[in-house]
């Protein structure tokens, strides 16, 4: 019988708990992902954006930006509830068994409000982190200029306080077999190390 999960906790009832990683881990992974979805929703609507973003963990907030204008921002002022993902993937992971095909995967969701910032020094500081992220070796007024009052008014920055979140890794070297089938050939699986 399925699970009731209407009035839960979107993290609520984990479906392989063993996979579940600590908060210590999230951290980390959130500082080396290289690109997050952010989901909004309006009117019954579901919309999803792909973005670079930061995890800004002094205020534990997940932080990105787009154009001025567009459907994020739109859905962003209407409905501040959002969800957040990120992933990494590894190899494909076959099997003898049709259900228990998989692949590597570490991921995080995470669930808060989102805002769109507007105080001109925050809005530097948190851009300025999410290049800090991905280029850490340049540095603002050395390698790059800095932000101009006029590239501000044409970007959107947005903060997402996350309220809940939860880490998943799967990184077995091999899915399930099954000894009631033949066993796989090994070439599937050095085939699907080599081509993942």
């Amino acid at each position: 019988m399925p699970r009731e999960y209407i009035g839960q906790n979107p993290t609520a009832y984990q479906r392989r708990p063993h996979l579940t990683k600590d908060d210590a881990w999230i951290r980390e992974f959130l500082k080396t992902a290289k690109v997050g979805h952010v989901a909004t929703s309006v009117n019954g609507q579901p919309f999803i954006n792909t973005s670079t973003f930061w995890y800004d963990e002094a205020r534990h907030q997940i932080v990105f930006h787009s154009n001025l204008a567009g459907r994020i921002r739109s859905n962003v002022e209407y409905s501040s509830k959002v969800s957040f993902e990120a992933s990494v993937l590894g190899q494909m992971l076959p099997s003898n068994v049709a259900l228990e095909f998989s692949l590597q995967y570490r991921s995080v969701v995470a669930f808060g409000a989102a805002r769109v910032v507007t105080d001109p020094d925050e809005v530097r500081r948190l851009l300025y982190g999410l290049i800090g992220k991905y280029f850490p070796e340049m540095k603002v007024r050395q390698e790059y200029r800095e932000i101009t009052d006029k590239e501000l008014r044409a970007t959107s920055v947005y903060a997402i306080k996350i309220e809940e979140w939860s880490g998943k890794e799967n990184w077995e070297e091999r899915a399930d077999q099954s000894d009631e089938w033949q066993p796989l050939d090994e070439k599937w699986f050095e085939y699907y190390r080599n081509n993942s």
